[in-house]
């Protein structure tokens, strides 16, 4: 969610701090303060005040990587998500983290949305590996296999199933991963309804991009990060993300046919699509985009009564 802030308050930090400044974000706690997040128009930078007395900062019951057990006992989640991700190059100049990261700040951003509303929906841990098979010649680059993905995934499921949790969001941003088949599986033996949402998916946001080309740490991608985690990223560094032209067209641009791509071959720098005309405020307005389409539906399966059609669950 975008923090309150007035126009006074902007406009006296633009004075003395930056006239690129778009917002601040004071982070209070009882204890005090515990930082200060400034929204510029090309980066985000948190700063924490060495005089600040917060030594305990309260952490959302929400977010079940923080959360204590007496704040999950307290929410009683009828709803869980689960971001996927992938460990994997993302060109020269985004970390390997990038899927995890995107999924994981979209979840927790959703859940939050939708517990506004009154619901009793849990962020769980991300699940950092994805399948990766053609780019395991990338430096640290982890494949997760489809038969790993499952038993995780049935894992996860039966130790809900066990706590009373029947609602499970899979919330994947790694275009590698296909839980289709995996669903269908773990759902026939668990008493369980699992969604999976493709997070880079949810919204048409090509009309925030110069160039909505390309599909992997190209402009979209970079501009997510670049208001995620700017810190994590290194624009300096940054290749064209050129793709290989194809030679066997028919079979590369035929609808319904797929293939897998050789990512060796696919691409010198790992990426594919030109990234240099990424922003910050490209990322905010891109995932604003994603929360506003994921928060829905976390709201309406969370509230949903068995029997419901599709959810059904008796």
């Amino acid at each position: 969610m975008k923090p309150k802030r007035t126009g006074a308050q902007v406009t006296t930090l633009r004075r003395f701090v930056a006239p690129s400044l778009l917002f601040a974000h004071i982070n209070r706690t009882v204890a005090g303060i515990r930082h200060v997040t400034f929204y510029f128009q090309s980066t985000t930078l948190t700063f924490t005040p060495p005089w600040s007395t917060c030594m305990t900062c309260d952490t959302p019951n929400y977010v079940l990587h923080s959360a204590t057990y007496k704040q999950a006992m307290e929410l009683r989640p009828n709803l869980a998500v689960l971001p996927w991700g992938a460990t994997e190059a993302h060109g020269y100049h985004l970390p390997y983290g990038t899927d995890v990261e995107e999924a994981a700040a979209l979840g927790e951003r959703a859940v939050a949305r939708a517990n506004e509303s009154g619901c009793r929906c849990v962020l769980l841990p991300a699940v950092p590996f994805g399948a990766n098979h053609t780019q395991l010649y990338q430096v640290a680059t982890i494949n997760m296999r489809a038969r790993t993905q499952h038993a995780v995934l049935d894992d996860v499921a039966d130790s809900l199933v066990r706590q009373g949790i029947d609602r499970l969001v899979l919330l994947n941003f790694h275009g590698g991963n296909e839980f289709k088949p995996m669903i269908r599986d773990v759902m026939l033996g668990h008493p369980i309804f699992i969604v999976q949402v493709s997070g880079w998916n949810l919204a048409d946001v090509s009309d925030l991009l110069t160039d909505p080309g390309g599909d992997h740490a190209n402009e979209f991608e970079t501009s997510i990060m670049l208001h995620l985690r700017p810190h994590w990223v290194r624009m300096a560094d940054a290749g064209e993300g050129r793709a290989t032209p194809s030679r066997l067209p028919a079979l590369s641009s035929t609808p319904g046919v797929w293939a897998p791509r050789d990512w060796r071959s696919a691409t010198e720098d790992t990426g594919l699509g030109d990234p240099r005309s990424a922003t910050a405020e490209k990322g905010m307005a891109i995932m604003e985009r994603f929360v506003n389409a994921l928060a829905p539906v976390l709201v309406e399966l969370a509230g949903a009564r068995a029997g419901d059609f599709p959810f059904v669950i008796s």
